[in-house]
């Protein structure tokens, strides 16, 4: 183990990771170590991954405004400001920065592939070629499929649209997981439905909040994915 990298890391954190390792969130050899860069953005790594085009090391810092890209064997776990990402195998995403402030992340476009993602207060936006999906604050995980695009609000509050049909939109607001398909091919006002939930956990986003100093919503008051809880405000 890299003492270095260990040091930085606080008992609740070293909890969380020590139990996310021991249920095989992460494929692939891993420690403390290679789970939490002591510098950088990048939390973890696992075969191919390029930032703008260049292959990334623990060492790559990941900017607002940059493409990552991730190969077959690959994905990545990392941050910018306060907002945290696992990125799987064969996903593109670019990141646009906010106006204002160009250190910080206002906008994401999914190209392909699946992405988990926590966020911070400010309001942030993700593009697909089916959906726009306006954030507030919340978590959220987005799969590019072939038909369809699957966009989970883990919690929190979304604002989900069809991009070519103005009739389907929806704002959900989600105590713990409400999953919706938005449709390449529908009737207009029909292309958002119910969808199962699938291919991400609690483990996960609790991971990733860690890493920005937040737990999720959902802890201290979860009673099972079969029961999505509605939040009121």
């Amino acid at each position: 183990m890299n003492n270095d990298d260990d040091k930085d890391i606080d008992p609740r954190r070293r909890t969380i990771v020590l139990s996310a390792l021991a249920a095989g969130l992460f494929a692939g050899p891993a420690t403390i170590g290679n789970v939490f860069a002591a510098r950088g953005s990048i939390h973890r790594l696992a075969g191919q991954v390029k930032v703008n085009g260049v292959s990334a090391t623990r060492a790559t810092v990941i900017s607002a405004g940059d493409l990552v890209e991730t190969g077959t064997d690959g994905n990545i776990v990392f941050t910018v400001a306060k907002d945290a990402f696992i990125l799987r195998r064969n996903s593109r995403l670019q990141l646009t920065p906010a106006e204002e402030d160009n250190s910080i992340v206002e906008g994401l476009r999914m190209f392909t592939g699946a992405l988990l993602s926590v966020f911070g207060s400010r309001r942030h936006r993700i593009n697909t070629a089916v959906a726009t999906i306006g954030i507030r604050g919340t978590g959220v995980y987005v799969e590019v499929e072939p038909e369809q695009d699957y966009i989970c609000t883990c919690y929190g509050v979304t604002d989900v649209a069809a991009n070519d049909d103005p009739q389907s939109s929806e704002t959900v607001d989600a105590g713990h997981h409400t999953p919706r398909y938005v449709l390449r091919d529908a009737p207009a006002g029909k292309r958002i439905r119910e969808a199962p939930f699938k291919n991400h956990t609690d483990a996960e986003l609790t991971l990733i909040e860690s890493l920005v100093e937040r737990v999720p919503e959902f802890s201290g008051n979860y009673d099972g994915y079969e029961r999505p809880r509605r939040r009121n405000y």
